[in-house]
């Protein structure tokens, strides 16, 4: 049964591989020798516009949600049955590769695509959504449109802003959606069975082990923090260098430090510095502020808490001994995220029944499937990426790998609505 349609679908990882291509120029693409694409641009909605029709040409139908996220739909043997969801995010970061994301959503695509011309629906319906906003590159939080579908959007979403002061409120407003509706996005737990991220591994291992694909088995958990250090501007001619008070000869301080702490074991715990503002920005100047993020994580909660409160202490001792007065926010928490059993074992069978060796791996990684698994059991398949390079535009796949990609996850939904049946029938 699955090498009939697979057969007939074999382009399935080819086809992926140049959609996601294609979303890495403009107008996907806010400039025009790399990929960028933030939440609530217009390159976001011209990806939305784009995709939205590889979705109807698929056999889905395609709607947009109050928080920004596309959602096509391919409806089961009876109207509004609750849906086996895939997807991923369609925002990149400022100078991204082609496939962090957007690779999740073209497999979804493809894979309703092999079972429209089949003609096969199932008791439930499959969704391939398309998240607004993971990367948090636009406004200082992540995950913002995956925790407003899984209703765990923070409070004061609308008034968060970017760095040009505009809010998510206005930002919603400008791109056409009505800002009110944001958390409206939530989606009722009924109406959903479980989630399935299709992603690029971002990491060495499955290409040092010369497998095409992996099995995830849980997501690390990550703190962010926003840190702003407030010396005095000064005349870099006039100013001595005793007497200064530079915020960002301090800002530098604390990075080794930052550095210096993420080095410590557990080997799995890293702290990273990935954005620096310094004003006034001037090359005769001496910088009187700098804001920089903070990102930590760890395969346990309680390295990277440990991890996080010493590096706090070292922001607070080395801008007390500069004069530089020191605040550190915390933006974002997120737990570890295990991916459901049940579900796993599925995907492992899944992955094996496509003649691979079901490698297990744990994401250092965050992704939307950390934040739906508080709304539905959730899993994960990785794919090797070359060099493990991501977040860069030398991140490359290989077709062959997609393609195989796309074949386990076909496998995947026929396992699962095997075991759908069986259920219903035992219960």
């Amino acid at each position: 049964m699955l090498n009939v349609q697979v057969q007939a679908y074999s382009g399935a990882g080819a086809r992926a591989v140049e959609r996601c291509d294609l979303l890495g120029l403009p107008p996907h693409s806010s400039v025009a020798d790399a990929l960028t694409r933030t939440y609530l641009t217009p390159a976001h909605k011209s990806a939305i516009v784009q995709t939205s029709h590889w979705m109807r040409e698929a056999g889905m139908s395609a709607r947009t949600d109050p928080a920004g996220n596309l959602i096509g739909r391919y409806e089961g043997l009876h109207e509004n049955a609750p849906a086996l969801i895939f997807g991923s995010h369609i925002d990149s970061v400022r100078n991204a590769g082609h496939y962090d994301g957007p690779l999740g959503i073209m497999l979804g695509i493809e894979c309703v695509a092999m079972l429209a011309q089949a003609g096969q629906r199932f008791p439930f319906a499959i969704e391939v959504i398309a998240f607004g906003d993971e990367e948090g590159s636009r406004f200082p939080t992540a995950m913002l449109t995956s925790r407003a579908f899984a209703g765990t959007a923070p409070v004061d979403a609308l008034a968060i802003c970017d760095t040009d002061g505009v809010s998510v409120h206005q930002a919603l407003g400008e791109f056409g959606l009505d800002p009110v509706a944001f958390f409206e996005a939530r989606r009722d737990p009924n109406s959903v069975i479980a989630f399935v991220e299709a992603h690029i591994e971002q990491g060495p291992v499955l290409e040092a082990e010369d497998l095409p694909v992996g099995m995830v088995t849980g997501i690390a958990s990550q703190l962010r923090y926003r840190a702003t250090l407030k010396g005095m501007a000064a005349h870099a001619g006039t100013a001595s260098m005793n007497l200064r008070s530079d915020a960002l000869t301090a800002a530098a301080q604390c990075v080794l430090a930052i550095e210096t702490v993420g080095g410590r074991l557990p080997p799995d715990l890293v702290a990273t510095v990935g954005r620096m503002v310094v004003i006034p920005n001037a090359p005769n100047v001496v910088p009187g502020e700098v804001r920089f993020t903070l990102d930590v994580r760890a395969g346990s909660q309680e390295a990277r808490n440990r991890a996080a409160d010493d590096i706090c202490a070292e922001i607070e001792r080395i801008c007390s001994e500069r004069g530089i007065e020191s605040l550190v926010e915390q933006m974002l928490d997120l737990p570890p995220s295990p991916c459901d059993p049940q579900l796993s074992a599925t995907m492992l069978a899944a992955i094996h029944a496509c003649g691979v060796h079901p490698r297990p791996l744990v994401s250092g990684a965050g992704h939307d499937a950390m934040i739906l698994s508080s709304l539905c059991p959730t899993t994960m398949l990785f794919l090797r990426c070359k060099g493990g390079i991501s977040h860069n535009p030398a991140e490359s796949v290989d077709p062959a790998d997609v393609q195989i990609a796309a074949e386990v996850l076909l496998e995947f939904i026929h396992r699962f609505a095997a075991e759908q049946q069986e259920t219903n029938l035992g219960a």
